[in-house]
């Protein structure tokens, strides 16, 4: 009797254990999250959501889009890219040095700045460019890994563990209101192969000519346009402190 009570109380205290470490604590973590500023700026993030992509998140949730689909984008690591910003008075010096280094995919922070020093020494000029790697990175359908901060006013939060259709954390930078619309109606009019349900019941029959997709006679419902606005609010677009990452560089150095 004594043993199986043993065994009964050490089962629930590893469950207890399991359950605050994988539920309870990151709960918490987030419950103390608040905003914060974007890298190099003074801007506030994450603003909140409009009231109707509000609204959205409760249509996302009750229509089931978290069982298909992720809004967490992971990230490997991260790469430097020197950036040449002035060749300098000596250009042809210059571009002769760039030719035999190598500026992109470095790995350690230490070697980009000892190929900044060299093109410094040669007269140019150059910046460091933090870049993230990842497969979800080099899918586009992030620029750097989610963070606490992007699901302050998620509530609740459903961060997604199956990716039968593509991960949406950032969907709001890759699709317009009109794709979003079209592959809600009929989503193998976007994506052939798609195996997505149609949501049709989130439209209604026009009454008037469509604004939307000109060959169908249907209107988005309320809940059609709140989940839209949701969708098109997930854009996890900024540099944070724990999220770097450096803009895309110019096109072409300066003289």
């Amino acid at each position: 009797m004594k043993t199986g009570f043993r065994i009964f109380l050490g089962a629930f205290v590893a469950l207890g254990l399991s359950w605050c470490g994988f539920v309870l604590g990151p709960a918490l973590q987030l419950g103390t999250q608040g905003q914060t500023t974007v890298l190099n700026s003074s801007d506030i993030y994450p603003n909140q959501r409009p009231g109707d992509a509000t609204l959205g998140l409760q249509v996302y949730r009750a229509s089931g889009c978290a069982a298909c689909h992720t809004t967490q984008v992971g990230q490997d690591g991260v790469v430097c890219d020197v950036v040449l910003t002035s060749k300098g008075s000596n250009p042809s010096a210059v571009e002769s040095l760039i030719s035999t280094l190598k500026l992109t995919g470095i790995t350690t922070k230490e070697d980009a700045d000892a190929v900044s020093a060299k093109i410094s020494a040669a007269g140019g000029k150059s910046e460091t460019h933090i870049v993230p790697t990842g497969p979800d990175i080099s899918r586009g359908w992030g620029l750097r890994h989610s963070v606490a901060e992007d699901f302050l006013w998620d509530n609740p939060v459903q961060l997604g563990s199956i990716r039968v259709g593509p991960d949406l954390a950032n969907v709001g930078l890759r699709r317009d209101e009109h794709w979003l619309y079209v592959h809600l109606y009929d989503p193998r009019a976007n994506v052939t192969n798609s195996i997505m349900p149609s949501y049709k019941y989130l439209f209604t029959v026009a009454q008037a000519t469509n604004q939307f997709p000109s060959s169908f006679d249907m209107e988005p419902t309320e809940d059609g346009r709140n989940l839209v606005a949701y969708l098109l609010s997930l854009r996890a677009d900024v540099a944070l402190h724990d999220a770097p990452f450096s803009t895309a560089p110019a096109a072409a150095a300066k003289k």
